[in-house]
C-alpha cells in the first residue's frame, strides 16, 4: 500500500515538472515573440519617419526653389558712365530682399610656376572681365569686387555705380588690357536673402553691348 502512494506522489511530482517546463517554454516563446515584434515594430516606425523626412525635405527644396527670387539685371551707360541696373521683380509673398552682387571671373586663372610670374594671391586680387563695381561706392569693397548688402523691396529698382576693370601690373598694356575684356559678358553671382528662407544663389551673365533688334537689355539671374 505505500508503496502505491509513493509511486502516485512520484508521478504526480513528474507530471507538475512537466507542466511546469512546457509553461516557462511557452512564457519563453512569448517573451521571445513578442521582443521580435517590439523590434519589427520599431523598424517600422523608423523606416516611417525616415520616410516622413525625406518627403518633407523634397517639399521644403521644391518650396525653396518655387521662391526663389526673380532679380533682374541691367547694364546702363545711358547717364555717359557705367551702371548696374537691380530691380526685384516677385515673387510678391517675399516682400523684400537682402542682395549681394559679386563679380565672377571670365575664367579661371591661376598664379604662374615660373619665377618672376604673378603668385596665386596676386592673380586672385585681379578681377578677370569688363567692370567692377567703383570701389568705395554703394558699399564696394577697395577691390570692387561685391557691394554690400542692398535691401529691396518688390518691384523696387536700384542702381549700382561700375567702372572698367584695372589691369595688373604684369600684363602686357592697358590698352591690350581694354581690347581683350571690351564688350565681354559682365558675370555676376547674386546672393539673396529673406526672411524665414534658406538663402539663394544666383547668377546672371549681362551683355555690356547694345542687344540685337528686339531683344531686351534686361537678364533674370537663375
Amino acid at each position: 500500500m505505500t508503496s502505491n502512494v509513493s509511486d502516485t506522489t512520484e508521478q504526480s511530482r513528474r507530471q507538475d515538472c512537466g507542466m511546469g517546463t512546457i509553461d516557462t517554454g511557452i512564457a519563453a516563446a512569448a517573451a521571445l515573440f513578442s521582443g521580435a515584434a517590439a523590434i519589427a515594430a520599431y523598424m517600422t516606425a523608423k523606416e516611417a519617419n525616415r520616410t516622413a523626412s525625406s518627403v518633407a525635405q523634397i517639399e521644403r527644396d521644391r518650396w525653396h526653389t518655387e521662391m526663389a527670387p526673380q532679380v533682374g539685371l541691367r547694364f546702363d551707360d545711358s547717364r555717359g558712365y557705367p551702371e548696374l541696373r537691380v530691380k526685384f521683380n516677385g515673387p510678391a509673398a517675399l516682400m523684400q530682399v537682402d542682395l549681394i552682387l559679386q563679380i565672377r571671373d571670365d575664367k579661371e586663372h591661376r598664379g604662374s610656376q615660373l619665377a618672376g610670374g604673378p603668385t596665386a594671391g596676386q592673380v586672385a586680387q585681379v578681377i578677370w572681365g569688363p567692370y567692377r563695381f567703383r570701389p568705395g561706392v554703394d558699399g564696394a569693397g577697395p577691390l570692387g569686387r561685391a557691394t554690400a548688402p542692398a535691401l529691396l523691396l518688390h518691384r523696387a529698382e536700384t542702381r549700382f555705380a561700375l567702372e572698367p576693370t584695372v589691369p595688373p601690373s604684369w600684363y602686357a598694356s592697358a590698352q591690350q588690357w581694354r581690347e581683350d575684356h571690351d564688350g565681354e559678358t559682365l558675370r555676376l553671382w547674386v546672393q539673396c536673402r529673406a526672411e524665414g528662407h534658406k538663402p539663394w544663389l544666383l547668377s546672371a551673365d549681362l551683355r555690356t553691348t547694345a542687344p540685337i533688334a528686339g531683344a531686351s537689355w534686361w537678364t533674370t539671374a537663375g
